[in-house]
Order: C-alpha cells, then sequence, then structure tokens
C-alpha cells in the first residue's frame, strides 16, 4: 500500500514535470512579491530576481531527470554525432 502511495509523487512524463516546474514558479513569484514588499528598493528586486532565478536551476533538473525514453542498449548520442547525422541525411 505505501508503494502505490508512493507512486503518486514520481514524475513520469514531461507533461507532469512542466506542471510541477509551473507550480513552482508561481510559488516563487508570490514569495518575489512578498521580498518586493517588506525589502523596497533594490534589494527586494535581488531577492524577487533570487526566487525565480531558482525556478530556472529546479526546472532543468526536472527537465533533465524526465529524459526521453530509449531502447534498451541505446546509448545518449551527443551533439556533434547528431549533427554529422544532419549533414549526411540533408
Amino acid at each position: 500500500m505505501l508503494k502505490k502511495i508512493a507512486r503518486l509523487f514520481v514524475i513520469k512524463n514531461r507533461f507532469e514535470a512542466y506542471a510541477v516546474i509551473y507550480a513552482i514558479a508561481v510559488g516563487a513569484v508570490g514569495r518575489g512579491f512578498h521580498y518586493m514588499e517588506v525589502y523596497p528598493g533594490a534589494i527586494g528586486y535581488v531577492f524577487f530576481a533570487a526566487c525565480t532565478g531558482a525556478v530556472f536551476m529546479a526546472g532543468a533538473k526536472i527537465l533533465d531527470s524526465v529524459g526521453p525514453k530509449r531502447k534498451p542498449g541505446e546509448e545518449r548520442r551527443t551533439r556533434p554525432e547528431r549533427r554529422a547525422e544532419l549533414r549526411q541525411a540533408g
């Protein structure tokens, strides 16, 4: 039973990842506006930027963890390999 509940908190696909990132962003903007009220001036803007910057870092990490499905034995291609394939195809 505990495993079934734990599965609810696993991000399985990119749609769920984007939904989580959106929720994090909404909370970060709310916190940023609160900081701007509490700390008027430049420091409030710095705190706001720090809140939203954290969303970018967390979002990148979340999206990296939900990579595309690969076939067994298939490895991730590097950027130069993809460029070479595009040159040969074009």
